[in-house]
């Protein structure tokens, strides 16, 4: 049977066609240009499990014919949106789709939506995660989804629940934005996300799962329009709009009898318009396909994705170097320690200059006693960011004239103001400002506030001595909206003097909270320039990832120049630049991910059960051993840093643990070549390449930093002679 054969019985009219054609080229643009971490194995574990369910259906169905179009469908879907830890998951989560098509069904109908059904059962199970802000905020990528997803829903007769939804979410947003006072720039940012424009046009589109008439569609959206936002922003949950469409799928039976209409074929897209008696709808008859051949092409996809997964060795190399958080100005750190909603945060910045011009202010959730804030230990702030620091590491070559075993190789551990006066009572009510607490804590003056207005409580931070930037009072009404307290400290004088301390401790702060965000706005206002910001994160589960901005691993595991050593602070200063144009200035970084127990190459020692407890891991339990050597059990360090300025960064950071426990550092290398004299064909042939390993590594360092090419190779030596004409005609005509 040939391929025109197959395709001949589906109808030109099935929007299906299309739909895989637009959702195949997305899935496309993420894998090549924005480096979606989406393995092959995972790729054909998901077809061919979808395809296995679908052909397993139809048998079990007893249907007249097998038709993969749907199954298709769910699986680039899956791809686009589903990250897991190993392709069986993947295999799991597409059969599960697929199989919920003829395993749960009412009046004929399947009840969920098959893609949005696997992907939050493996987020409630904890197998898989799904990262919303992979795409992004580009707007010609947002033109490219309205484009595609616009000619799909039009061929699928369903462009009014992309059109309804979208009206209804949107205007929540930007009624949310109204009330708040925010600037639209926010809601803005939020419709530019890619993930809601994909859900918009092509998931919640689905026609065997919408009902079936126009009306019934209309109150569908606005109900999960409704579900959704109440999920993102009254939960605090991230991925809403899945959790929206789960919740009210079951409804749709009930909408059906409610609003009537005819049902859905794919050979005859309709509105749903009920026809008169008299009306015939023409469709093709449908047509045995033969079962054998999708059913092989199943099995073969999945034994080549199981044949194909394989581990990752260990990097085993010398540590050398490191590029810690000076290389940068205004850099802030924060940790950040959470196990289901109980958050410890730990915040230092770089302050220098007179103390008492030191003010921090911070929106909290709610109001804390004075046990829940405490000072951290610089020492360990340092040890942690120590630890995670992007590394550099170098290789030596060995003899090509004898092959050596593999020798482990082990590094050494590396040694590695006055009390403010009492607060006027009468002024704060004028004002609508409350103290909710007062304490001191070590050096600081500790308030917590609460406030009615905005203005008022710009003027009292200012009245009492707090330096606010000019225009922050349209941020702060935004937190008090939200029903937030303000954690305000300063420096008493008197205390830091007595306790013989020059410079600022971190503070502290134990909560409970669902929102899992840090609140970077009120930096932005009025500053200067772009700021930089370092986050750790102690975790239980996995790797953390931002929900609202696109999460990059940096390039990491490139050879570089053996020059770069006594340079690279330069070269990760300038390569971290270059990745945020990439970007467009709207990325978060990841520097590192990996297990706590242990490291390799290792920057510094991996933190204590002691200092990680001192750090705020409060899920651990204590070993009994008086032992500050590393033991640290379920604990998953992540590290983030993120270059932010208003413009770029219009909200707050939102993040998600998801369940990637995968290890990865921001790791260069350095490889010094063999210098014997031996004269074996291998050591004549290893010397021939040398050249152009010489420029491959020149070019690399280019691309990276941006640094001239041609300083570069004058930095190495390379003289145009050296470098080799990769092209050249008579390259391979003589091995001598």
């Amino acid at each position: 049977m040939s391929v025109h054969d197959v395709l001949s019985r589906f109808s030109p009219l099935d929007p299906r066609l299309y739909q895989i054609i637009s959702l195949g080229t997305l899935l496309s643009y993420g894998l090549l240009w924005l480096r979606f971490d989406v393995p092959v194995s995972q790729i054909a574990a998901t077809f061919g499990a979808a395809l296995l369910a679908q052909y397993a259906g139809t048998r079990w169905h007893r249907l007249p014919s097998y038709d993969p179009l749907s199954a298709i469908v769910s699986a680039v879907g899956l791809c686009i949106f589903l990250r897991a830890n190993d392709p069986l998951t993947a295999a799991l989560a597409s059969a599960l789709a697929i199989g919920s098509k003829f395993l749960i069904r009412l009046n004929g109908k399947h009840l969920f939506n098959p893609t949005n059904l696997g992907l939050t059962v493996m987020m409630i199970t904890g197998l898989g995660w799904i990262s919303p802000g992979q795409w992004g905020q580009v707007a010609w990528f947002g033109l490219l989804v309205v484009g595609f997803g616009s000619f799909v829903v039009t061929r699928a007769a369903r462009a009014d629940v992309t059109l309804s939804f979208l009206g209804f979410y949107v205007g929540l947003l930007i009624l949310r934005a109204l009330w708040l006072g925010d600037p639209l720039t926010i809601p803005l940012h939020q419709i530019e996300s890619g993930t809601l424009l994909i859900f918009s046009f092509f998931m919640i589109t689905d026609p065997k799962t919408t009902p079936d008439s126009r009306a019934g569609r209309l109150l569908f959206t606005a109900l999960v329009a409704l579900c959704a936002f109440a999920t993102q922003y009254a939960l605090h949950r991230p991925h809403g709009i899945l959790w929206g469409l789960l919740a009210c799928s079951p409804l749709v039976p009930l909408i059906d009898r409610l609003c009537p209409g005819s049902r859905y074929d794919w050979s005859t897209p309709s509105t749903g318009t009920l026809a008169s008696p008299n009306t015939v709808f023409l469709s093709p008859s449908p047509k045995e396909i033969c079962m054998a051949r999708p059913l092989m092409l199943a099995l073969a996809l999945i034994t080549g994705l199981l044949a194909s997964n394989g581990t990752a060795s260990a990097f085993c190399g010398f540590y050398v170097g490191k590029a810690d958080t000076k290389l940068f100005n205004k850099a802030s750190e924060v940790v950040v320690a959470r196990h289901a909603d109980k958050t410890v945060l730990t915040m230092a910045n770089d302050f220098k200059g007179d103390v008492k011009e030191f003010a921090l202010v911070v929106p909290m959730p709610a109001v804390l006693q004075k046990d829940q804030i405490h000072i951290g230990q610089p020492a360990v702030l340092k040890h942690l960011a120590d630890y995670s620091a992007p590394r550099l590491v170098e290789y030596f070559d060995e003899n090509p004239c004898v092959r050596y075993e593999l020798l482990e190789r082990r590094m050494d551990a590396m040694k590695s103001q006055a009390p403010a006066a009492a607060p006027n009572r009468e002024r704060e009510r004028a004002l609508g400002v409350t103290v909710e607490a007062q304490y001191q804590v070590g050096e600081y003056d500790i308030l917590l506030l609460s406030a009615k207005e905005s203005a008022g409580l710009e003027t009292w931070l200012t009245e009492n001595g707090y330096r606010i930037p000019t225009g922050a009072s349209a941020v702060l009404h935004s937190y008090l909206k939200q029903d937030m307290k303000f954690f305000v400290a300063k420096v008493n004088l008197g205390e830091q003097a007595k306790l013989g301390l020059t410079h600022l401790r971190p503070l502290q702060i134990a909560f409970a909270s669902p929102k899992f965000m840090l609140p970077i706005r009120l930096g932005t206002v009025n500053a200067e320039s772009s700021q930089e910001l370092f986050v750790y994160f102690l975790t239980k589960q996995g790797r953390v990832e931002t929900t609202n901005y696109r999460t990059v691993r940096l390039p990491a595991a490139q050879e570089l120049p053996l020059y770069v050593r006594d340079r690279f602070g330069d070269f990760y200063r300038d390569l971290f630049t270059q990745q945020v144009k990439r970007e467009d200035e709207r990325g978060v970084f990841v520097e590192y991910a990996w297990d706590m127990t242990w490291c390799d190459p290792c920057a510094a020692d991996p933190l204590s059960e002691e200092e990680l407890r001192s750090l705020g891991v409060f899920w651990q339990e204590s070993s009994g051993q008086a032992s500050k050597a590393p033991q640290a059990r379920s604990v998953f360090l992540t590290r983030l840093h993120v270059r932010y300025d208003a413009a770029h960064f219009p909200e707050d950071l939102l993040f998600q643990e998801t369940s990637d426990r995968s290890n990865f550092q921001a790791r260069y290398i350095l490889r010094h070549p063999w210098t014997g004299t031996d004269d074996c064909q291998a050591a004549i042939a290893y010397r021939r390449q040398l050249p152009e390993r010489h420029e491959r590594q020149a070019e690399t360092l280019a691309t990276l930093t941006g640094w001239n090419i041609a300083e570069i190779r004058k930095a190495m030596n390379l003289t145009a002679a050296a470098i080799p004409d990769k092209d050249a005609w008579y390259r391979w005509l003589w091995n001598d």
